[in-house]
């Protein structure tokens, strides 16, 4: 048990630690390391990444979180919290400390500039990654069709409309019924 409580701590850190762009950008190395260790069937994961998007806060935090409750229940869920939790604290702490003196970098601002497309294509990897079906083929049907006209409908609605997110996953959430 203890191992297990280490083992969750330290994926989860080291996930924490190279996980810039966000949980969605992160979402298939975290993916891989919990599916390749065999503590969740790459099936549920998708449902956990459901789950876990639907819950306030951030999307990698709360696969954290379940994925530590589905091992080792309430202590699994805050050791993983914790890990993937503590590497952004500490980087925030020390960013904040020394921004003011490293604001102005050009090899600073340049670095992130180049990160940009990076975690842009990451993001897009996941979006696709996660809508394909279980045969992990993209799947040409009309409900996969159905998703597409929900996903530009929602970019869309968002854009140029103005219309609440929140709004939106609640109607993308009844879209969703409709066609499954």
């Amino acid at each position: 048990m203890i191992a297990l409580l280490w083992e969750l701590f330290f994926v989860f850190l080291k996930i924490g630690a190279f996980s810039f762009g966000g949980g969605y950008a992160v979402m298939t190395l975290i993916e891989r390391e919990v599916t390749g260790r065999g503590w969740i069937q790459p099936e549920d994961f998708q449902q956990i990444v459901a789950l876990a998007g639907m819950a306030p806060g951030s999307i990698a935090t709360n696969i954290a979180t379940l994925i530590g409750y589905h091992q080792s229940g309430i202590l699994g869920a805050m050791i993983s919290t914790a890990g993937i939790v503590f590497p952004s604290l500490l980087i925030v702490i020390i960013c904040s400390a020394l921004f003011l003196q490293l604001q102005n970098n050009l090899w600073l601002r340049s670095a992130f500039y180049g990160l940009r497309p990076i975690v842009t294509g990451l993001i897009i990897y996941a979006a696709v990654h996660f809508g394909m079906g279980k045969e992990k083929t993209i799947i040409f049907s009309w409900s996969a069709f159905g998703m597409l006209l929900l996903c530009v409908g929602s970019l869309i609605a968002v854009t140029k409309y103005k219309i609440h997110p929140f709004a939106i996953i609640l109607i993308a959430a009844a879209g969703g019924i409709i066609l499954f």
